[in-house]
């Protein structure tokens, strides 16, 4: 799926909505403060709550992706003013703050806005606090330790950007600023000069419903995704080298054991490369990454204890290969496996 289609469909299942419905209740105890009043708009007494049961009667076509993540469930607020266009609050409340950095990182288009005096990402230089909120078009996104919250303005204009801001400072506020995920911390931003990150691409996930809608690999969960693993994938992109720039996917899995981790490379093998002889490392952790060539390119893996590490539309053989082993040494580095 090329990047053009990625963002078309990204952008249509998150803005797809139906008509709103969802029993009203009060706040849960410990709930973001939210203003009565702001600026000329005012909130409506309580929310309309979601779960994971009436999710689709909320949503079409974007249900799925935000219990791909551990979904808790969600409060919807109306902001209506008598002069302008109502403002839509959306929390969603999920079990930890990985999985509302997760639904954050699906898309990180938009304006980097500061909303607190957010600590910076000193171990993760590339994620940094600006990426806890984005705005665009009238929609503010923001990670805020486990909710993840999107403020809707229906008109944009000076006024109501004015009051999303202030909203989303309101939601922010006196709030825990979790760093990113351990396991994107677990990549190398650069590898030998050559390869660097595309941050703006990466994305967190737990499931091959999110995994699809950025890099699409089967319509079946042949990689044995769930809650009880988490991945990341992101793009490498070559900054030097005589074949000009050339891009390919890294996907990093971390399943709960290392029995879990073989059981699903092997299946991915079976599945996508069923007319390949499987590599050594689809069984063992001490050999070489395995490599096949497709038509899109080159695909490496490799069984690292309970990772799975995947380069994808590798340029050649040697490509793929280093990226593997930088990651690779990566994890040794930071203690996330242990040598053999």
């Amino acid at each position: 799926m090329n990047l053009t289609l990625k963002k078309t469909f990204l952008f249509f299942i998150f803005t797809m909505m139906s008509t709103h419905v969802g029993a009203t209740g009060e706040m849960m105890k410990g709930k973001r403060h939210l203003p009565k009043i702001v600026n000329g708009w005012t909130r409506s007494e309580t929310p309309r709550l979601i779960d994971s049961k009436n999710i689709f009667e909320y949503m079409n076509g974007a249900g799925e992706l935000y219990l791909g993540y551990r979904f808790k469930h969600l409060e919807v607020f109306d902001y209506i003013s008598k002069d302008q266009a109502n403002i839509l609050v959306e929390l969603y409340y999920m079990e930890t703050a990985d999985d509302a950095f997760g639904l954050l990182s699906l898309d990180w288009g938009g304006e980097s806005v500061y909303l607190a005096d957010l600590p910076l990402e000193k171990s993760n230089k590339f994620l940094a606090a600006p990426t806890r909120a984005l705005y665009g078009g009238g929609l503010l996104r923001l990670w805020s330790d486990h909710i993840y919250a999107r403020i809707m303005a229906q008109h944009a204009s000076a006024a109501s950007k004015a009051a999303v801001l202030t909203l989303g400072r309101a939601i922010a506020a006196r709030t825990k600023h979790p760093p990113v995920p351990e396991l994107v911390k677990n990549l190398p931003y650069e590898i030998d000069s050559s390869w660097k990150l595309r941050t703006d691409r990466l994305t967190f996930l737990r499931s091959h419903l999110v995994l699809n809608s950025v890099y699409y690999i089967s319509h079946e969960n042949i990689l044995n995704l769930d809650h009880s693993s988490q991945a990341v994938i992101a793009p490498f992109e070559r900054t030097s080298g005589s074949d000009g720039l050339k891009r390919c996917q890294f996907l990093l899995v971390q399943y709960k054991n290392l029995d879990a981790a073989r059981d699903a490379l092997n299946q991915f093998h079976d599945a996508y490369l069923p007319d390949y002889a499987k590599g050594l490392t689809a069984t063992s952790t001490n050999a070489g990454p395995g490599l096949f060539k497709l038509e899109d390119g080159w695909l490496a893996y490799k069984l690292l204890d309970n990772f799975v590490a995947m380069v994808f539309d590798g340029p050649d053989q040697e490509s793929a290969r280093t990226i593997i082993q930088e990651n690779e040494s990566n994890l040794l580095e930071k203690g996330g496996i242990h040598a053999k």
